[in-house]
């Protein structure tokens, strides 16, 4: 494993750009963070839907050009640069999926989507259009990632600049979503255990779920804190990097690492720290993976399969992202042609937009 970059007597400096908040402070500026569509907004969104089904447009096929909102258009700008730039999360609610196929709903979400970024691979079958479902499948296997069972899923950060959530059926009980500062969280290992966090900023290897882009290994290594430029980039999969002390050739974890990714999951179980949300169907959550760690508690779903908990992800690719490290757009994963991370690219694997998982 490389040698950490940085000691604890080199550190950077706190980080104090609005990526840096805390729940209580985030709770009264919720007016800033979420918004309910109006009935022309959803009129305009249905008309754009109804336009690309009666012109027999596949998902995949369907660009910014396809799906004209010009009523909505600089709002969506407005919540990019937000994202992006900002706090780093947003809520949209109020899609009236009741009355929607979920083809409608699917093509209504990507086409919302192409106005933020380009949509990248989320897994090693190419999908572009991601179902966050319970499969049935056991989590502690090395193969199995966690939006496909039931189980709470620690904090996290997926391989995008933004991942957005729709929701298309919610569950009998559990299911809540929390998000958390990790500018935040750098600052507070900062000032509590500097040491520790110099460990963060070298890199961790993780496996990457058996999903290996070309040229790459089983595994990959990557900081969990990465200054660049006036922020912090943060990536951090625990699970991952769990499952990856199992591949040959992976180093394993010292005491110190194990204690400052023990660090990192307690100050971001914390309620100052984390802000938690419910979803309702047809919201829409967008999240900034460079300045927020993301969770779901464990779930109880429905006994009827068209009842059970079904939401639709997209991890988007954006041309106005932040600056990033050299970790994440090549030793990690590799780049779009426009330069951003480009999710999980498997050798000979075509993008599909499956509309179940």
């Amino acid at each position: 494993m490389t040698e950490a970059a940085f000691d604890a007597g080199e550190l950077p400096s706190v980080a104090t750009g609005p990526q840096a908040w805390y729940a209580a402070e985030m709770s009264k500026r919720e007016s800033e963070w979420r918004h309910q569509w109006t009935d022309a907004e959803i009129a305009e969104i249905e008309a754009a839907v109804k336009s690309v089904m009666d012109r027999g447009l596949e998902i995949l096929q369907i660009g910014s050009g396809d799906f004209p909102l010009p009523l909505i258009a600089a709002r969506l700008k407005r919540i990019e640069q937000f994202v992006l730039h900002g706090p780093g999360f947003f809520l949209l609610r109020g899609l009236p999926i009741e009355k929607w196929s979920l083809r409608q709903a699917a093509i209504a979400f990507w086409g919302l989507g192409v106005h933020f970024g380009q949509a990248c691979s989320q897994n090693g079958k190419g999908h572009v259009l991601g179902h966050v479902k319970d499969l049935g499948l056991d989590y502690t296997r090395s193969d199995v990632r966690g939006y496909q069972t039931n189980a709470r899923l620690p904090y996290h950060t997926d391989s995008s600049d933004i991942v957005g959530l729709l929701c298309w059926r919610d569950s009998k009980s559990g299911g809540a979503s929390s998000i958390a500062s990790s500018t935040t969280v750098y600052n507070e290992i900062r000032q509590r255990r500097p040491d520790l966090l110099a460990v963060l900023m070298q890199p961790f290897q993780r496996t990457r779920w058996g999903e290996v882009p070309e040229g790459k290994k089983a595994y990959a290594e990557v900081p969990v804190f990465m200054p660049e430029g006036n922020r912090v980039i943060a990536h951090y999969v625990r699970s991952a990097i769990r499952k990856g002390q199992d591949l040959p050739g992976v180093v394993p974890l010292t005491g110190e690492q194990i204690e400052a990714l023990d660090l990192v999951d307690e100050l971001v179980a914390d309620p100052d720290i984390h802000l938690d949300m419910e979803f309702q169907p047809g919201d829409i959550q967008l999240v900034c993976n460079h300045s927020l760690f993301h969770s779901r508690t464990a779930y109880e779903d429905h006994a009827e399969a068209d009842r059970r908990r079904h939401l639709l992800r997209l991890w988007l690719a954006c041309e106005d992202g932040p600056d990033l490290p050299d970790w994440l757009l090549n030793s990690y994963e590799g780049k779009t042609a426009n330069g951003r991370p480009n999710g999980i690219v498997v050798p000979g694997v075509s993008f599909v937009a499956p509309l179940e998982a």
